[in-house]
């Protein structure tokens, strides 16, 4: 049986290029960067050349790159970290209600801490008005975190406009983007946004899991979520996943090669999904739109369960999700469609794609098929 995996949102498969890369620090190159010996100084190099990577990734300095382990922690420590350092700024803090389940948790933390939370809704196609967040920002407003494209539907969210308007409502406020979901996919520019913290991911880009990273503005001050030793400039301390950090730039590096060749293939492939998905499944309704990110669909198939299609196209080799994998184990409806005002059966059976440059125009050609004999079988069960 054939295998397409069209999950690429929850996490995607390492890159034979980055698999190598690892493989050698693991077997060569192992020392600790911060012993003083030839080993030592050779695995600063390559953290150093990492950071670098990522920095040059995003045209920003070399010093303001953190290494973390992961999306989750990024957001954590950009999140709780400036919050509970410059608290005496301010205790208003502003996010979206369709946030990852990572940065909703570290402002509902930070609420029972004190803090002032405004959740902001979003419009039908996921999208926050730049308007409304500038509305909500207050003479006492410490954080804004906003991500910039969302993991279950694909909204671009507008951060270059929320950041100056941002700026230009309360020049103190920090400004926090997510781009977990975009980074390696779309272009990302902590400056033209006005970003102060941006957080990113390696899984996400065929790079290894356990790794990730924070964009800090020079000079914003916060506090480390953990306490030992004084790697990444004390803010991240912990012996460094040296293998993982030089599997993260060397996937940052081949994504960035290719950006604007992948976003267009990534494009065709979701445009020519979509269309078989309207001329092949009817009473289908759509989640993402168009404008949204080229390499996430998510959609809702009227009278069925997500979950049970999930099944049902596993049993053909078909790999995709209901929604975010975080929530994928529990029962719980998604925030996300929830927000974007869809009723509850409309969320009950959404369906999330999501595809990689590694994808082709066969594998989805053949997990469109396989969706229409499903939907076609269940269908026909539940008649009788």
């Amino acid at each position: 049986m054939r295998e397409v995996y069209l999950d690429n949102s929850a996490t995607t498969p390492v890159l034979p290029e980055v698999a190598a890369v690892m493989h050698r620090i693991h077997t060569g190159t192992y020392g600790n960067p911060s012993s003083l010996h030839r080993m030592g100084v050779e695995a600063e190099r390559i953290k150093r050349r990492a950071r670098s990577t990522l920095a040059d990734a995003c045209n920003v300095k070399e010093t303001e790159i953190y290494f973390t382990s992961g999306g989750t922690e990024a957001n954590n420590l950009a999140v709780i970290g400036v919050a509970r350092r410059l608290r005496r700024r301010g205790l208003h803090l502003v996010t979206t209600q369709v946030e990852h389940a990572s940065v909703l948790y570290a402002y509902r933390l930070l609420e029972q801490e004190g803090f002032t939370l405004t959740y902001l809704p979003v419009g039908r196609d996921g999208v926050v008005s730049p308007a409304l967040v500038a509305a909500a920002v207050r003479p006492d407003t410490l954080l804004v975190s906003v991500m910039h494209v969302n993991n279950e539907v694909g909204a671009i969210q507008p951060v270059a406009e929320i950041g100056e308007l941002i700026k230009k409502k309360n020049s103190e406020t920090l400004f926090h983007v997510d781009a977990v979901q975009s980074f390696g996919k779309l272009p990302v520019q902590p400056t033209l946004w006005q970003a102060d913290l941006v957080t990113f991911s390696a899984h996400k880009l065929h790079g290894p899991k356990g790794v990730g990273a924070l964009y800090k503005r020079q000079g914003i001050l916060m506090d480390p979520l953990f306490h030992g030793g004084g790697q990444e400039d004390g803010l991240r301390p912990g012996t460094e996943n040296m293998a993982g950090i030089g599997g993260f730039a060397e996937a940052a590096r081949l994504a960035m090669a290719s950006l604007s060749a992948h976003a267009a293939d990534l494009s065709k492939l979701k445009k020519n999904f979509s269309s078989g998905i309207l001329a092949e499944i009817p009473d289908t309704s759509f989640n993402s739109t168009e404008e949204g990110a080229p390499h996430i669909l998510n959609i809702a198939v009227a009278g069925m369960r997500g979950e049970v299609l999930v099944h049902a196209l596993e049993e053909e080799g078909v790999y995709i999700s209901t929604g975010a994998a975080c929530h994928s184990q529990r029962p719980e409806l998604s925030h996300v469609l929830l927000a974007m005002g869809r009723k509850e059966k409309e969320v009950e059976a959404a369906l999330r794609f999501s595809f990689s440059p590694l994808n082709t125009e066969e594998e989805l050609a053949y997990a469109l098929e396989k969706l229409r004999v499903a939907v076609l079988s269940i269908r026909k069960v539940t008649r009788r």
